[in-house]
């Protein structure tokens, strides 16, 4: 590999740090590729170029007053431009804010006010909808002064001779992260450069990529992931295509144009890129690929079969979270069975505890909660209230997710704590009913969450999202699916009769988050309830 390796990195590294490192060592390397429509409008930008603009960029934006500190949120569409704010924002030692662009007056107005922002960056008019006029109407609001820069195309530039001194240690808070919405209360999130470092040099080593490669960022810049990705092209040295866009099938031809070899995002992802590949079975979907990866939401072992089989590819999935973007991540080299159905194990970085209730841990094998500390565990909540609820006696971030640690040291994650329904007094997973109606022909997507009833406590009902068309793995057109056909399938699958589901609902499509297309179980509980 050309350059520094994940395990070269000590805990002093910025991102700015890296950024003036690569831009040393391979100026002239692709690092950032913008699909267009036209082959005649992608734009590439290098390393030594992401290094100098950002430069010019960070000079302008001290014209306009941003200082070391200084607050600015950003809501940025993913582009080279946002790149370049992003970094330029990094070299200043300014507290980054970023927000994910589909968000409207009620998240960006919470997030402005909570954060204090200074600075607000927005892309203008952009898919039908005035992000200035939303951001002054904001403004006006506000108990503070907010400053509105629309940086879409143009961003500031200035001569950098001017600039402070970079920031020389990565261990203060620059990044105020938001929640991404599967609750209905957002939380900022306290993140470093130090944090975000550790969490992207994680996912660069358990993925193994290289300078042949070519990466894709299909999700929102503004996503946690976003860093997590810049962090592993800066050290090992390849670019990602860029995608302001992502629709499919309109998306193949900029990952073909541009030999694409790793996608991904989340199950979502997947799922959609799979769905192509059976309209021509008989034909590579996308001939470079050789690899899917991505986290941020449960991958029913079924997908990762049928990704393998069908598409010829590899899958690789991670746990993640917006207080710790890499936890754990399946290796390239592991076994079938790991990568369908664990999580990957934790890089040397994180330790992960198994937990009863009252903070006890538990052996391998025993399910309980999953508690985490590393480098890459955020510094907090901008609430300090927050804290409290999340960290433990021992310093472990307590994540409410329910799973069990593997011999082998694999995670395997079975649900969340809020996804345990309890019926009658008993336990019940949500997330193995899903997974094996995860299986079923004629379901596309399903969500298991529990409703209350005043005989059982809480009753166990399945929100079904119908497979498109002729089913997803028959040639004839599937039957619309019934509870009574539903529960029969699940008898047969071996599923205890105490876990059946006593209520179906049918929907067009389940409501999901803007950026990894999460599925909000809250709206769910709150529609049916």
């Amino acid at each position: 590999m050309t350059g520094s390796t994940a395990q070269e990195l000590d805990g002093t590294a910025t991102l700015w740090g890296l950024v003036a490192r690569r831009a040393a060592l391979t100026p002239d390397a692709p690092v950032l590729i913008q699909s267009a429509d036209e082959p005649a409008d992608d734009r590439r930008l290098t390393f030594g170029e992401l290094r100098d603009r950002a430069e010019r960029v960070a000079a302008g934006l001290y014209e306009l007053g941003v200082r070391p500190g200084s607050v600015v949120a950003w809501q940025l569409p993913t582009r080279i431009e946002t790149v370049l704010l992003s970094v330029a924002l990094a070299r200043l030692g300014a507290v980054q804010s970023p927000v994910i662009p589909f968000y409207r007056d009620r998240e960006v107005g919470f997030a402005l006010r909570e954060s204090r922002a200074g600075f607000f960056a927005v892309p203008g008019e952009w898919r039908s909808f005035d992000h200035t006029a939303m951001a002054h109407r904001l403004a006006s609001a506000l108990p503070h002064h907010l400053v509105v820069i629309e940086a879409y195309e143009n961003l500031p530039d200035a001569d950098p001779s001017a600039l402070p001194p970079p920031p020389a240690e990565g261990t203060t808070v620059r990044w105020i992260y938001w929640t991404s919405g599967t609750t209905s209360d957002p939380k900022g999130v306290l993140h470093t450069d130090r944090s975000l470092v550790a969490g992207g040099s994680c996912l660069a080593h358990a993925l193994r990529l290289g300078p042949d490669d070519i990466g894709s960022i299909a999700f929102p810049f503004a996503h946690i992931g976003g860093p997590d990705y810049l962090v592993m092209l800066l050290l090992y040295g390849f670019p990602a295509v860029l995608f302001e866009k992502f629709a499919l099938p309109d998306a193949l031809d900029g990952y073909r144009r541009h030999g694409v070899t790793t996608a991904g995002g989340s199950t979502a992802f997947y799922s959609m890129f799979l769905a192509e590949q059976r309209k021509a079975p008989g034909r590579k979907l996308i001939p470079s690929l050789r690899l899917l990866a991505g986290g941020g939401a449960a991958k029913p072992p079924e997908i990762y079969h049928a990704v393998v089989r069908e598409m010829g590819v590899q899958l690789t999935h991670g746990y993640g979270m917006t207080e710790v973007p890499m936890i754990t991540m399946g290796a390239p080299d592991d076994s079938a069975e790991n990568l369908a159905t664990t999580e990957g194990r934790p890089p040397p970085g994180i330790e992960i505890r198994i937990t009863d209730e009252e903070g006890k841990p538990l052996p391998a094998g025993t399910d309980g909660e999953v508690r985490l500390r590393g480098e890459a565990v955020c510094r907090g909540y901008l609430n300090p209230d927050q804290n409290a609820e999340v960290f433990d006696a021992d310093g472990f971030l307590v994540t409410g997710d329910v799973g069990h640690l593997t011999a082998s040291g694999h995670l395997v994650l079975t649900g969340r704590l809020k996804d345990i329904i309890i019926r009658k007094g008993e336990n019940i997973s949500a997330r193995e009913i899903e997974d094996l109606l995860h299986r079923h022909p004629a379901v596309g997507d399903v969500a298991v969450i529990g409703l209350p009833d005043q005989a059982r406590g809480e009753r166990v009902c399945a929100v079904v999202e119908q497979a498109a068309g002729s089913g997803a793995r028959t040639a004839e057109p599937t039957p619309e699916l019934t509870l009574e056909s539903m529960t029969s399938y699940l008898r047969a699958e071996g599923l205890s009769v105490h876990k059946l589901p006593e209520q179906l609902e049918l929907v067009e499509a389940l409501p999901r988050n803007d950026a990894l297309r999460k599925v909000l179980k809250y709206k769910l509980r709150e529609r049916y309830t």
